[in-house]
């Protein structure tokens, strides 16, 4: 092997707020299933609280009831604080991962 001098690329400073960005976007809002509320209850929350449509809510109700959890949103801590806050005080379980 040789002895060369290997440079590193240059990255620009948008660059890496671009890539924090998107390692702050990794968090996970996850239902939980419970044996209270019912399933209209569950869509209702979830097309009002994190504006899914009525298809999504529907099926993230039913993968809830199915599995014991669903992932139902995406994104950062921040994003998710709020949505997660509002589900609790539903009454409905959720956590962010």
């Amino acid at each position: 092997m040789r002895n060369e001098k290997i440079e590193k690329p240059y990255v620009s400073p948008q660059a890496d707020e671009e890539a924090a960005v998107l390692e702050d976007s990794g968090c996970s809002l996850v239902l939980f299933n419970d044996d209270v509320h019912t399933f209209d209850y569950v869509i209702k929350a979830l097309m009002d609280i994190c504006r899914h449509t009525e298809e999504q809510a529907e099926q993230c109700a039913i993968l809830v009831h199915c599995h014991g959890k669903c992932t139902i949103k995406h994104g950062s801590y921040e994003t998710l604080l709020p949505m997660h806050t509002a589900l609790l005080d539903k009454q409905l379980t959720s956590e962010i991962q």
